[in-house]
């Protein structure tokens, strides 16, 4: 083998490795939530980050694109998957009160196309006074009817969700619509609460 063989092939493979390493393309992501309580409102989002088992990643949040073929996985596979220290990309959505008796909640919605060669949608709430279902639903709408929209779907954006599911199920577009939500009332005696959900992708 020659040297300008030897040089011609580390060009080559150092070319694949740049393009691997230029696009971070998530293939699988799970979701996660947690809730923390502390005098701190710091401490209370790391002990919501222990809650969600994220606690040893570093979070770099990103926006809400679900990529093409990118797998939903159990949190107790991605969890599996996630070393300490470990530069984490994720989808996420936060909330803090020290309000005593305030509801808040922290919701992830998800739409998955039927077509496996298109991309899907996230959504993140953030919110006060709404319960799981209210959030949950909120926050599926959201990435449904961003999704709809993407894909040409024909539908009225003030229906109601239930409205707006069949119709998007009818379409034959969209295949799948889920939520991950958190909630909590505000500690009695005004220590900080925090909720939070997230996707987290994995590459």
């Amino acid at each position: 083998m020659n040297f300008l063989h030897c040089c011609k092939k580390f060009v080559f493979f150092n070319a694949e490795a740049r393009k691997n390493h230029m696009h971070f393309v998530p293939s699988r992501i799970f979701l996660t939530k947690g809730v923390g309580t502390h005098k701190h409102e710091l401490r209370s989002f790391e002990l919501a980050l222990r809650d969600a088992g994220i606690e040893k990643c570093n979070l770099v949040t990103v926006s809400s694109i679900l990529p093409p073929r990118c797998k939903l996985i159990s949190r107790k596979q991605g969890e599996q998957s996630l070393q300490p220290g470990q530069i984490t990309f994720a989808v996420i959505a936060r909330i803090s009160t020290n309000e005593p008796h305030r509801l808040i909640a922290a919701s992830i919605g998800v739409a998955q196309p039927a077509d496996e060669d298109a991309y899907g949608y996230l959504s993140e709430l953030h919110a006060y006074g709404m319960n799981d279902t209210t959030a949950g639903n909120f926050s599926e709408d959201m990435a449904a009817a961003m999704l709809g929209t993407t894909l040409g779907v024909d539908f009225n954006e003030d229906a109601g969700w239930d409205e707006k599911e069949q119709v998007f199920r009818m379409s034959g577009k969209i295949v799948r619509t889920s939520n991950c939500t958190q909630t909590a009332v505000g500690h009695p005696q005004g220590l900080y609460s925090t909720v939070i959900t997230a996707a987290i992708c994995l590459f």
